[in-house]
């Protein structure tokens, strides 16, 4: 390998390096966040509807999780460095076609295929780089601030994607990807890498199976909120009375397995697994993928939840909600990057158990704070807390896990690493989706069944229309939804109370799943290790 890029007199190549893989991770994480705010004004533009911009969204992720293990592999086979700037390429591509897309097939194209293979070849090459330029003492800091360039990303997405779709297009955040992807590939010239030190073979078989298995299972998840979890919703397929979401996650985990025996008894035979087994017997290994899960469950819960709270139940705009969010990002860059600067001896197994509980308190502040009279201020501290937590877990669980194995099998943990981030993402994501919708159906219902001004008439009515779920409306949307059916004043004002109670209900709920998450995660960060990975291994 290279000389370090944090040796004696590179510190402006390192500061370099650091920059150029924080601008990948943050163009990486930036795509869903950023189009989330805009999918009404996208849909019309490329004559298509919110569900067919939805599906490019899960298209787009779906890719990204059936290439996750394999890209990694690519990185070994090619050279890490070399990954990464054909990944730029790649993903630059997806964005410049997206920018330009006509219609819906061609935005499918551009942003769920050649950006989610894209991302598959940059995230784990991210991983191995950080890895390969920085000594073990800097990896924390510099896994932590790659980290969080990537939640800065998700955090201020809603903002950029405000400001672009109200007041010049969509399109040019696309266009703008594709700016910061040249940007990128001129600085990468300095980041370190080496040619591998043999022409190693890929597993195409298992390259198969892992796709598969991840995909399905990934798939299965992303459908939960249409299908129901196991109960399948009406006029939902099913299969033996039950949702296809348990059937496509079981069959997931199933050709997982299948993958997991196959590299086992290729390995057993002398062949060149996509993934060793043995990796997963590793205890530091699997604490840091496990502890990964759960705060990318919970994070990705808690960019669901607030934005709903901001945008929809107090109606503020995409712009107020992004600038509402921006605390966030504070407390989670001063972590990142402060932690491992002032502490660099500290305890990671601490850092991340004080980092959960941050997580967990902001969580349940936000949950006792929710009211329906509250305003936008309430998120404020809550997300400062969520930001802490999630900055001081940033700062250390890169640098557990890849020194967890020797560097040259850091690119084979970047791919597993980001697997499992994307698993954590979309069950956190969908999750809350759906706790949220169950609660605030039911609480709406029985608001309404418990009312004795409404009619018999509307109350069964009710029941019958909601059964597949009510959706989460603001009241400006429901009062057009109920000027459109002719309701009276009476069935009006009953209406939004109970749609102002039941969100409230809803959002405690979908809170309240995500801090006990955050407290079950604890249960398993004993497995961190108690001092710095530097000082662990020397």
């Amino acid at each position: 390998m290279n000389a370090k890029a944090d040796s004696p007199g590179s510190s402006t190549t390192a500061r370099v390096v650091l920059l150029t893989l924080a601008a990948g991770q943050f163009l990486m994480a930036l795509d869903s966040s950023v189009m989330n705010v805009s999918i009404a004004t996208v849909a019309e533009d490329v004559d298509s509807t919110v569900t067919g911009i939805q599906g490019a969204i899960t298209a787009y992720t779906l890719v990204m999780a059936m290439l996750m293990i394999p890209g990694g592999k690519v990185g070994a086979l090619i050279g890490r460095k070399r990954a990464f700037m054909i990944g730029c390429c790649i993903y630059g591509c997806g964005s410049l076609t997206t920018a330009l897309a006509p219609n819906l097939p061609v935005l499918l194209v551009g942003w769920a295929l050649l950006e989610g293979i894209g991302a598959a070849l940059i995230l784990p090459a991210i991983v191995a780089l950080v890895a390969g330029n920085f000594t073990v003492g800097r990896r924390p800091a510099a896994y932590g601030l790659v980290a969080a360039a990537g939640a800065v990303a998700i955090a201020v997405g809603p903002l950029i994607g405000g400001v672009a779709t109200t007041y010049f297009s969509w399109r040019w955040v696309f266009a703008g990807e594709v700016a910061l992807v040249l940007g990128i590939l001129v600085l990468a010239r300095r980041v370190a890498d080496a040619a591998p030190d043999r022409r190693p073979r890929i597993d195409l078989a298992g390259a198969v199976l892992s796709a598969l298995g991840l995909g399905i299972f990934v798939f299965g998840v992303l459908r939960s909120d249409q299908w129901g979890w196991f109960r399948p919703k009406p006029d939902a397929p099913s299969l033996l009375g039950v949702s296809p979401v348990v059937w496509l996650m079981l069959a997931g985990l199933f050709l997982i397995w299948m993958f997991l025996r196959w590299e086992a008894r290729l390995v057993g035979r002398g062949g060149e697994p996509l993934v060793n087994p043995a990796l997963l017997e590793n205890k530091q290994l699997t604490g840091g993928l496990t502890m990964f899960f759960f705060q990318y469950l919970v994070q990705m819960g808690v960019f669901f939840v607030v934005p709903l709270y901001l945008s929809v139940a107090l109606g503020l705009s995409a712009l107020k909600t992004g600038a509402r969010i921006l605390p966030l990002s504070l407390t989670l860059l001063a972590a990142a990057i402060l932690i491992p600067r002032l502490l660099p001896n500290v305890s990671p197994r601490r850092v991340v158990r004080l980092g959960i509980l941050a997580m967990l308190a902001g969580a349940v502040v936000l949950m006792a704070a929710l009211d329906a009279d509250a305003g936008a201020e309430i998120v404020t501290i809550p997300l400062l807390l969520i930001g802490l937590g999630m900055g001081a877990l940033a700062s250390q669980l890169g640098s557990v896990s890849v020194s967890a194995v020797p560097d040259e099998q850091s690119a084979e943990v970047g791919g597993i690493q980001n697997s499992v981030t994307n698993l954590g993402a979309s069950i956190g994501t969908a999750l809350a989706g759906s706790i949220l919708i169950a609660t605030l159906t039911t609480s709406f219902l029985t608001s309404v069944e418990q009312n004795p001004a409404l009619p018999a008439e509307v109350k069964n009515q009710s029941s019958v229309q909601l059964q597949s779920g009510a959706p989460f409306l603001s009241d400006a949307q429901l009062k057009t939804a109920l000027a459109d059916a002719d309701a009276n004043a009476d069935v009006t004002d009953a209406a939004l109370d109970a749609n102002s109670e039941a969100r409230i209900d809803g959002l405690r709920a979908a809170l309240a799943i995500l801090a006990l998450s955050a407290l079950v995660a604890l249960f398993f960060s004993h497995r961190i290790p108690k001092t710095q990975p530097g000082s662990a291994k020397t």
